[in-house]
Parts: structure tokens; C-alpha cells; sequence
């Protein structure tokens, strides 16, 4: 019960953090640390003290496994030199800076005040994706900031692990190459032999529960061996999950890969959350030990200051410079902006590992270590209050804002128009085997309709009606039906007319068609007019159609709707308008579907999006966007 009790009081505090958090606007993690800070002092709680091991081995492996399992591998390789550098150069510069300072500020010896600075040099991936997916940012730069505090913590680990020998032996330059060498190679070779371990097994388990299961344990395969040969084993795990993650489709069943990102969306939600309330549990206990200390409250507030200042100043300088850097010299093809450079360097809020780090340092070696683990809990807190209130306003400052629903709306309709047509071709090619060349033609013309309709839902999103699209119909029509089919299956539950295992089955496909539509409208709900809406330019489509239309100076022969709809007295849903021709006729979600008639009946080969805000292209020929 004593034990039970204070970890059901965690949970229940940080869910209640959480959704507090979410409900005002502030960002979770700084809220709970301040919720945890206000706990310590609350009489009655005692003292906290958060076990180094407890963070590294039983926090750190699942949060850096479910994060890295979500990791695009092609981002990865694409932002490979930016997060290299963040996550080893200017950790290492961080190091060293804070290390000279605080060298030349405190009475400690330099492989103490390297240490500290390992100890505060790693940003935390929580607290900045938290913020950064709060306020807004541009993806590619979050992915970036992913990236790098996916491995900043194996280069700020090994500094810390090496500073510390150095306070109990001598090390030399060549034995601290050495070191990064081994924890850098063998956590990558680790990571990948976890990898092709783990993707065995999942391709042979075709059981749901048990290929979860296997999930679970997942990033312990690869970090403990790693450890046990001192190579990184943040490393290993980050190397496992992303190409997990990229292999998944063709390792993991349907149903494996959906209840398995349902089920760490739970834990990485628990975890991420409970951490930093541990952080702010502990800063009474720290604070007291500070003011029993040698040195004081008074002389250790005023180093930890100078260390914040220092850390702050740091990032920014580097990622800029190195930004403008890549650009002069030209030996990066994709540099961040200097204003990209400016929100990232400003994205340094710490978190859970620098506090675990700092009591990695050895009692009775390390001289003054209360004040070392001091200044880490008032980095920690520093840069998550000073920087995480005010990412928000220096991304507004440097014009950045996330993506436009409404182009993730674009391309995900293009993509999965593209699926439907490789679809449909796969379904013709199909009627060549023997056993499925009598398959009569009401099947085939349902299958057709089953993927023009996926195809009709995406392309519903885009655009304003007041007319309710056939999409919208549906899932109201739909949503009203599920709930009389739910309340008669619960009725012949209560009479007992039916076996529970049956009853249950049928109920969970309810749920799971229910939450689907649920799920669509929330999606849907955040698109809204911004900007003109256009192709992004990697994937327009370059053919010769898309080439002629880009000329074309066509004016709309109407501006009152789809010119057939008026003359037929029909209803529209979203507009297009012929690059030719300047016909304007309505979309195929529309009961006329009178854009793509025009192209049958004329043969024009391009239409643009007709509806406001919006100046997309697409070739019906080639089935090319523009």
C-alpha cells in the first residue's frame, strides 16, 4: 500500500497536470514541473529524491523508443549534417564553454566543471516538441529539433561519463577519442542487430497482443547490451525504433502496427508527463542540501545564474553562426535559415536528463555536488519558464508557423489518390488469375465505388460550401445508425440472448468504425482559410499538360458556380475551373461531378481549384498535381 499509493497519487496528478495544460493553453511540462516544485514544499509529501538509474534505465529507453519509432528515416538523412551538428558539436561546445566558466567561477577542478557543463549541455526532446507542437513551428524544423535531442543525450552522457573517470583517474585525450568511438560504434552496431532481432520475430508473430507485448520490451533489447559493453545505449535504441518504425508495414500486421501506436500513445503520454513533475518534486530536497552546503544559497543561486546565462547565450550564437556558415561555404545543401536558426537556437529548454545526470556524479569525488545538482534543477527550470513562454513570440518575431492544414489536406488527398489509382490497376490485373476471372461485375463496380469514395472524402476536405458534402452526410447519417445498432446489441446483452464473447466482438467493430469518424471530423476541424492554398513545390507534378497550363491566362466563363448546375437547377459542393477553356464546373464529390465531364467531353487536360483561397492544379491525363 505505501509503495502503490504514492504511484497512484503520480499518475493522477500528472493527468490532471496534463489536461489542465491543455484545457488553458500552457504547455504540460511547464505546468507540471511548476505543480511539482509547489508539491515539495506542501506539508506532508516529505522528501523526493529521484534515482539516477530510475530515469536512465526505466524512463529514458521507452520515451527515446517512442519517439524515434515515429522518426522519418528519409528526414533523418535529409537533416543528417543539422542534427549532427546539434546533437554532438554544439553539445560538445556547450561542455566545454560552461566548463571554462564555471572552472574559472567555482572552486572546483576542471573535470568537475566539465561534468556540469555535460550535465546541462542536453537539450530535452519532450519539452521542446511539446512547446514547438503547442505554439506551431514549421515541420521540418521540429523534426530537426527531434533529431537532435534523439542523440544529444548519448554525446552529453559519454562527456559526463568521461569527466567523471577524470575526477578518479587520469584520462588522456587518445582514451576520451576512444570512448566516444566505442559508445558512438557500438550503439549504432547494437542498434541495428536489435533491429534485425526484433524484425525477425514481429514478421513471424502474427498474434496482436503478443507482437505489442514484444514492443514493450522492445527498447531494453537494445539498450542493456549496449550498456553492458559501454558503448550508448540511447543510441542503440533511437537506431532500432526508427528502422522499426520504417519497416513496420512490411514486419507488423494491420491490427499490430494500430494497437501498438494506440497503446505507447498511452505510455509516452504517462511518462513525459510524470517526468517532469519528478523534476519539480525534488527541488525542495536540493534546495535544503544547498543551504546546509559550504558554499550557500546566496554564492550557488548566483553561479547557477551565470551557468543559465551562459547555456542560453550558447545555442543560439552556435545555430546561427553554423546556419550562416553552411550557407558561405556551401558544404551543406540545406541549411537551416538564419531565421529558422534563431526559433532553434531558442528551443534549448532541458529537462529530465540533466537532472538525472547530475546525480550521476559520485559522492565524495565530486566536490561541492549539491551546488552541481543545484545549478542543473535551476538550468532545468530557467529554460523551460524563460524559453518555453517565449518560443511562441520569438517564432512570431521571425515570421515561422507551422504547416497549413489545409496543404497536409492537399497532398494527403494527392497521395491517396495516387494509392486508389495504383489501387485500381492491381484490381484489373487481378482478373488475369483463373479462380477471379468470373467475378461478377457488381463486385468489381463496388470496389470501384469503395475507392472513389476514400478518394472523394479527401478531396471533401478542401475547399468552403455551406452545402453539406456527401462525405459529411455519411458520417452524420452513419453516426445515428451506429448508435441504434450499439443500443440494440446492448438490449439483447441485458436479455442475455446472446454469448458475452460475441457481444463483445460486435460492439468493438462498432467502436472502431465510430472512433474512425470521430477521429476524421477532428482532423477536419482545424482546416481553415489562411493563405493561398498551392501545390508545394516538391511535389508538383512536371508534365507536358501541367507545363502548358502554367501559361494559361483562361478567364472563368462564370463567377456564379458550376455552369451546368445552374443550368440544370443541381447543387454543388466545391468548384473547378478548366486552364483552357475557363469552364467552371463543379467536383466530383458534387452529384454532377461536371469538372471531370468537361474532360471527358473535351479533352482538356488541366483544372484548377475554383473555390477561394485555394489556386491548385491537377492533370487528369497523367494524374499529376500542380
Amino acid at each position: 500500500m505505501h509503495v502503490a499509493l504514492p504511484i497512484v497519487l503520480l499518475v493522477a496528478t500528472t493527468i490532471l497536470g496534463s489536461l489542465v495544460a491543455r484545457r488553458v493553453g500552457l504547455s504540460g511540462p511547464l505546468l507540471l514541473t511548476a505543480v511539482g516544485v509547489a508539491l515539495s514544499y506542501a506539508p506532508g509529501v516529505g522528501e523526493v529524491h529521484l534515482d539516477s538509474e530510475v530515469v536512465l534505465l526505466g524512463f529514458l529507453p521507452p520515451l527515446l523508443y517512442a519517439t524515434a519509432l515515429r522518426i522519418s528515416l528519409v528526414d533523418l538523412r535529409r537533416d543528417v549534417y543539422q542534427i549532427i551538428q546539434l546533437s554532438v558539436l554544439l553539445v560538445l561546445f556547450t561542455a566545454i564553454v560552461v566548463g571554462l566558466v564555471s572552472w574559472w567561477l567555482m572552486p572546483i577542478g576542471f573535470a568537475a566543471a566539465l561534468a556540469l557543463g555535460g550535465v546541462v549541455a542536453p537539450p530535452d526532446a519532450v519539452a521542446a516538441t511539446a512547446v514547438a507542437r503547442r505554439i506551431g513551428l514549421p515541420r521540418r524544423l521540429v523534426a530537426v529539433l527531434e533529431g537532435e535531442s534523439l542523440f544529444n543525450d548519448a554525446t552529453a552522457l559519454v562527456t559526463v561519463s568521461t569527466a567523471t573517470l577524470a575526477l578518479q583517474q587520469s584520462v588522456t585525450p587518445l582514451s576520451v577519442g576512444v570512448d566516444f568511438l566505442v559508445a558512438t560504434v557500438g550503439g549504432i552496431a547494437i542498434g541495428v542487430v536489435a533491429f534485425l532481432a526484433m524484425a525477425f520475430i514481429q514478421k513471424h508473430v502474427k498474434d496482436t497482443p503478443t507482437s505489442v507485448a514484444l514492443s514493450f520490451i522492445s527498447p531494453w533489447v537494445a539498450f542493456l547490451p549496449a550498456e553492458e559493453i559501454h558503448s550508448s545505449g540511447v543510441i542503440a535504441v533511437v537506431v532500432m525504433a526508427v528502422l522499426l518504425g520504417y519497416k513496420a508495414p512490411y514486419i507488423q500486421t494491420a491490427q499490430a502496427r494500430v494497437s501498438e501506436r494506440m497503446n505507447w500513445d498511452s505510455v509516452q503520454f504517462i511518462l513525459e508527463n510524470m517526468v517532469f513533475l519528478l523534476i519539480g518534486l525534488q527541488a525542495a530536497t536540493i534546495i535544503t542540501d544547498v543551504i546546509e552546503s559550504d558554499i550557500g544559497l546566496a554564492r550557488t543561486s548566483a553561479y547557477a545564474l551565470t551557468v543559465l546565462a551562459t547555456v542560453m547565450f550558447i545555442r543560439p550564437v552556435f545555430i546561427i553562426f553554423a546556419a550562416w556558415l553552411g550557407r558561405v561555404a556551401r558544404w551543406d545543401s540545406r541549411p537551416l535559415s538564419l531565421r529558422e536558426g534563431a526559433v532553434a537556437g531558442w528551443a534549448g529548454m532541458r529537462g529530465v536528463v540533466t537532472l538525472a545526470a547530475a546525480f550521476l556524479l559520485p559522492e565524495g569525488a565530486t566536490p561541492h555536488r549539491e551546488t552541481l545538482i543545484f545549478i542543473a534543477l535551476t538550468v532545468t527550470i530557467g529554460t523551460l519558464v524563460l524559453q518555453g513562454f517565449t518560443l511562441g513570440t520569438v517564432a512570431k518575431a521571425m515570421k515561422l508557423h507551422a504547416p497549413d492544414p489545409r496543404e497536409d489536406a492537399l497532398a494527403a488527398a494527392q497521395v491517396v489518390q495516387a494509392s486508389i489509382d495504383a489501387g485500381e490497376v492491381a484490381m484489373h490485373k487481378a482478373l488475369e488469375d483463373p479462380r477471379l476471372a468470373d467475378t461478377p461485375e457488381p463486385i468489381m463496380k463496388s470496389l470501384e465505388k469503395q475507392g472513389m469514395r476514400r478518394a472523394n472524402l479527401m478531396w471533401e476536405r478542401l475547399g468552403s460550401s455551406d452545402v453539406l458534402g456527401p462525405t459529411q452526410q455519411y458520417r452524420e447519417i452513419r453516426q445515428q445508425m451506429l448508435a441504434a445498432e450499439r443500443n440494440k446489441v446492448l438490449e439483447m446483452r441485458d436479455h442475455g440472448l446472446v454469448d458475452h464473447e460475441v457481444i463483445d466482438n460486435i460492439l468493438f467493430q462498432l467502436d472502431i468504425e465510430e472512433s474512425m469518424i470521430l477521429t476524421a471530423e477532428d482532423r477536419d476541424a482545424v482546416l481553415g482559410e489562411t493563405r493561398p492554398l498551392l501545390t508545394p513545390e516538391g511535389r508538383r507534378g512536371d508534365c507536358e499538360h501541367l507545363v502548358e497550363a502554367a501559361d494559361s491566362s483562361a478567364a472563368p466563363q462564370s463567377h456564379e458556380g458550376c455552369q451546368t448546375c445552374l443550368e440544370q437547377g443541381m447543387k454543388w459542393l466545391h468548384l473547378r475551373m478548366c486552364t483552357a477553356c475557363g469552364f467552371v464546373g463543379c467536383c466530383d464529390s458534387s452529384p454532377g461531378a461536371h469538372a471531370s465531364a468537361h474532360f471527358r467531353d473535351t479533352a482538356h487536360p488541366v483544372m484548377r481549384s475554383f473555390e477561394p483561397g485555394e489556386a491548385w492544379r491537377w492533370c487528369f491525363v497523367d494524374g499529376l498535381p500542380g
